[in-house]
């Protein structure tokens, strides 16, 4: 019988990835400071394993020269396509800020585009959040220029809002990128909502800010979701995090613009846009994605 037990033991402390292969589990820790990993000395990244907190991006897709890229190209509805979406919900969650639909009426939907005019687009874009691995949480705490610089540093660039909007609504205009009914299944969002201490993160590399951001963070690994993905093959475009993108479309006096929305009970549509927070600000939830034109 006392042969048992260091069996049980080991048996406890590994996982089973596939057949033929055991990998050691992260073992739990006390400290944020283990479980989270400080990146280019200001972002922080919530650790997952070894073997995928290592992992790089994927081979680019077809039509894309950069790693971890798949190709977004078609013809993208203009024009004030949010509200005319309002119009056809058949079903408001809650129809005060921030408003959350349901269900939208595809029918209706789709007589009300029969005739709207479209623009053809052609780009490649990340297939996962930064820094574009699966299965790595993302990268968070960042502003603008940050987002920007950390794609320039890759040979990409910043997306503009309208290539983000096209990559995940697609050419029929989804309202989102799995579809017309709000689904948090599919997705993360509508998980929860935490108040949260701002001035934990005044100082970055602080033990109250890694924290205050291990207290807060509901956030999942990118492309964790399989049917988080839009008609382009692109993951977590809405929910998990706040994304920055080039202002171009959504007006507003910054050359910013945060996509997607995050966990908490949001938009989390393709075409809402948060134009509200200045080049400089960072926050707990803001992360990125980046572009190309090849």
């Amino acid at each position: 019988m006392r042969t048992l037990v260091p069996i049980l033991a080991l048996f406890l402390t590994v996982t089973v990835a596939s057949a033929g292969e055991v990998k050691p589990r992260r073992p739990a820790s006390q400290s944020p400071m283990d479980r989270w990993s400080l990146q280019a000395l200001k972002h922080w990244q919530k650790r997952t394993d070894p073997d995928t907190d290592t992992a790089t991006p994927e081979p680019p897709g077809p039509g894309c020269s950069l790693p971890g890229m798949v190709r977004v190209e078609g013809n993208m509805l203009q024009g004030p396509i949010e509200s005319l979406q309002d119009q056809v919900c058949d079903h408001w969650i809650n129809t005060d800020f921030p408003q959350r639909c349901g269900v939208f009426n595809s029918t209706k939907w789709h007589a009300k585009t029969s005739a709207i005019h479209k623009k053809a687009m052609a780009f490649c874009i990340d297939k996962f959040e930064y820094p574009d691995v699966r299965e790595q949480n993302p990268w968070i705490l960042m502003t603008y220029y940050e987002a920007r610089d950390l794609c320039q540093a890759q040979h990409k660039r910043l997306c503009s809002d309208e290539e983000w909007t096209f990559a995940c609504e697609g050419e029929e205009g989804l309202p989102y990128p799995y579809g017309y009914v709000r689904d948090p299944a599919k997705c993360n969002a509508d998980t929860g909502w935490k108040a949260y201490h701002g001035e934990a993160f005044a100082h970055r590399t602080s033990m109250a800010c890694v924290t205050e951001l291990d207290r807060l963070w509901l956030g999942e690994p990118s492309g964790s979701r399989a049917d988080c993905v839009s008609p382009f093959g692109v993951y977590d475009l809405t929910g998990n995090i706040d994304e920055w993108t080039h202002t171009r479309i959504s007006g507003g006096h910054y050359q910013g613009t945060l996509k997607g929305g995050y966990w908490g009970p949001v938009r989390a549509r393709c075409r809402p846009s948060t134009i509200i927070h200045s080049e400089d600000h960072l926050f707990y939830q803001q992360g990125t994605r980046c572009c190309a034109d090849h």
